[in-house]
């Protein structure tokens, strides 16, 4: 090794040992004559003293040296001076006497200054992510990415889990996220889809006899991007045979509780409360909810039906609901804070934003007059409102109004200051919709269709579709989906049942599947599983909604890699090797 030891392990009780450190050059100052370098490693800075009565060599080498240059240095470790000690830093105590500098490479001056506090522009740290990488604030989130890795693989060996690969090149078939496909060089006109989940192969291992299965598997999807969105990212796929769902929670929430005891030192309390997922719109306007504030919606439609208030009389009438959500103390909000709130709402396609304003003497507003006095007691006693709180009011269909409901609400903890930073909140959210309906009005599966609906469902899954509920499972953390999953369907004539909601043959299903529908005429165990989001997980458990942050190369909202030019122009040779003509190309693009 080039060193002896790393630039943040020295303390007073390496005084007087002779060391040899390597690093990059933090910063430089030179204080009277005497040169004073921050070296710094990933492991910390250690302070090093270029002294010309000390050293007059080393001392003239060290007047020359810049920022980020790569150093060698071979000193004594001393205790620095009274009052000269910097609590802030681990080796704040000690520096290092240089009597040896090799400069290993010196550095052109970097586009922006390696510090946490410096923030350039998002594509400039893309474009030169090796120095974005080199500020302390990445590699500990990095570090923190590998600690929850090493927790994850612990915690699933410790359960009887194999860690199995599964192939990146597959078939392309239909009903999930966009693929991208991948011309074959040795079969003109043929492409393998990059996979965006191990699903089927998964599935398969459970037929091979592999009960418990898991990898951090890479996955591939060709869609628009945005904070929480990677063309490219990892998930801990987890699929179990023989299991029902209490088992599979059991599994992910144990491995939460490592990963959170591994990263942050933190306990979480299991087993994490649950939904179903009407309840959970019901009261939180969300599939996914935020359940760190009580700040909850109520369903209105049957104090409403009592009213005068022809926009929700219309809506009743159609078979809508009314929700509501008290605002603390939201009475003194001004118009413009109103509407901003409407406009939020309509944003998720609600039309309007009804609101009365709580006082001693009742509600007053717009929809107050149609409200009789008892009407206005009951809302009152409903919502749990006191003087000063402001009602808002959703009349639409049920998904509209409690999600534009939901959205207000997240706006709100936000706003009010209603979520304690650094604390996490988790739940279940179960008992899905299997079916919703395509733009052409038939049905189609909301999840995937290998998905098993509830037993007791069963009966409707040809007669009323729309109220056969799922055997589907989501894990949410403070407002965000980190885990989904189900537990699947193992017989082929539930699996054509399934399918001819959708309107397809198990025929037709067998010309897009028939690998894995075959496997289950050997005799498919019960099996089901689930896919913890790692990158999303990463990232909140260290208070980052981006996560870029916990990436190491990320592209940028444009799917584009700044740093190395991706996507990039091919050769008329290559594309010809891959039977590929360019005007093809071109018109695509």
């Amino acid at each position: 090794m080039l060193r002896t030891n790393t630039c943040g392990e020295l303390t007073k009780k390496a005084v007087g040992r002779e060391v040899t450190l390597c690093g990059w050059v933090q910063s430089r100052c030179d204080h009277g004559g005497v040169i004073f370098v921050d070296l710094r490693d990933r492991y910390g800075i250690t302070q090093v003293v270029f002294d010309p009565s000390h050293n007059k060599e080393v001392h003239k080498t060290a007047e020359h040296l810049g920022r980020e240059w790569v150093l060698r240095i071979v000193g004594k470790v001393r205790e620095r001076r009274p009052g000269m000690s910097n609590p802030k830093m681990a080796t704040g105590d000690v520096e290092v006497i240089s009597d040896h500098l090799d400069i290993l490479n010196s550095a052109d001056t970097p586009p922006f200054e390696i510090e946490d506090s410096i923030v350039a522009s998002e594509d400039m740290r893309l474009k030169y992510r090796y120095l974005d990488l080199r500020r302390p604030v990445m590699q500990k989130q990095l570090m923190t990415r590998h600690a929850i890795a090493q927790a994850s693989r612990e915690f699933l060996f410790e359960k009887s889990f194999v860690e199995v690969e599964t192939p990146l090149l597959m078939k392309y078939t239909p009903g999930g996220a966009r693929n991208y496909l991948v011309p074959s060089r040795v079969h003109p006109g043929k492409c393998f889809a990059l996979a965006e989940s191990p699903q089927i192969y998964k599935q398969l291992l459970m037929v091979s006899g592999f009960d418990r299965y898991f990898q951090l598997a890479r996955c591939l999807r060709d869609e628009d991007l945005r904070a929480d969105r990677q063309p490219e990212f990892t998930q801990i796929d987890i699929e179990m045979s023989f299991v029902t769902q209490d088992d599979i929670f059991a599994i992910v929430e144990g491995l939460l509780q490592r990963a959170f005891k591994k990263a942050l030192n933190k306990d979480i309390h299991i087993p994490f409360p649950r939904f179903t997922w009407h309840e959970s719109m019901s009261r939180f306007g969300s599939e996914k909810p935020d359940t760190r504030f009580n700040l909850e919606l109520s369903d209105l439609t049957a104090v409403m039906n009592s009213s005068n208030f022809g926009v929700f009389n219309k809506v009743i009438a159609a078979n809508g609901v009314i929700f509501g959500l008290v605002v603390p103390d939201g009475a003194s909000f001004t118009r413009k804070q109103i509407e901003d709130l409407e406009a939020l709402a309509k944003t998720h396609h609600l039309p309007g934003l009804a609101w009365v304003k709580v006082t001693a003497q009742g509600v007053e507003g717009t929809p107050a007059k149609f409200f009789s006095t008892p009407l206005q007691k009951e809302l009152v006693q409903k919502v749990k409102a006191k003087d000063g709180d402001l009602i808002l009011f959703a009349a639409d269909d049920f998904e509209r109004a409690t999600t534009a409901l939901g959205q207000i609400r997240l706006q709100l903890g936000q706003s009010l200051r209603l979520v304690s930073e650094g604390t996490f909140g988790f739940c279940w959210v179960v008992h899905m919709p299997y079916f919703e309906k395509n733009p052409e009005g038939g049905w189609q599966a909301a999840h995937h269709v290998f998905t098993s609906p509830m037993e007791e469902d069963m009966k409707y899954l040809s007669s009323d579709p729309g109220r056969v509920r799922a055997l589907r499972y989501d894990c949410a953390m403070n407002g965000w989906e980190i885990a989904g999953g189900s537990i699947r369907i193992h017989k082929r004539e539930i699996q054509a049942e399934v399918l001819s909601v959708i309107g397809l043959s198990m025929e037709e299903m067998e010309k897009k599947f028939d690998f894995l529908l075959n496997a289950f005429k050997f005799g498919a165990p019960p099996h089901g599983g689930i896919a913890i989001g790692f990158d999303r997980l990463c990232a909140l458990i260290q208070g980052l909604n981006d996560i870029r942050e916990v990436v190491a190369f990320p592209k940028n909202k444009s799917v584009q890699g700044l740093m190395e030019g991706s996507p990039g122009e091919v050769s008329d040779k290559q594309l010809k090797e891959l039977h590929v003509k360019k005007d093809v190309v071109t018109k695509l693009m």
